[in-house]
């Protein structure tokens, strides 16, 4: 039942409207954007898509500070 749900929800969502403001409102957010509001949603897993945005954050910074402090 859970396949047979997502899979329709997936068909549904590549037929959608192509075009229009919808699409163009959508093309306006940035991967980041987007991962962050996944990452707020009640969507089953998507706290990991937060957890993850956090842990490459973190690697971020330690490459920022490796690369400051090398001569």
């Amino acid at each position: 039942m859970t396949r047979s749900l997502i899979a329709s929800l997936v068909l549904l969502a590549a037929c959608g409207r192509s075009g229009g403001s919808g699409a163009a409102a959508r093309d306006t957010l940035t991967e980041r954007q987007r991962d962050s509001i996944l990452a707020k949603s009640q969507i089953p897993g998507a706290s990991g898509v937060g957890s993850a945005m956090r842990a490459a954050d973190s690697a971020s910074a330690r490459v920022r500070a490796t690369d400051s402090v090398s001569p």
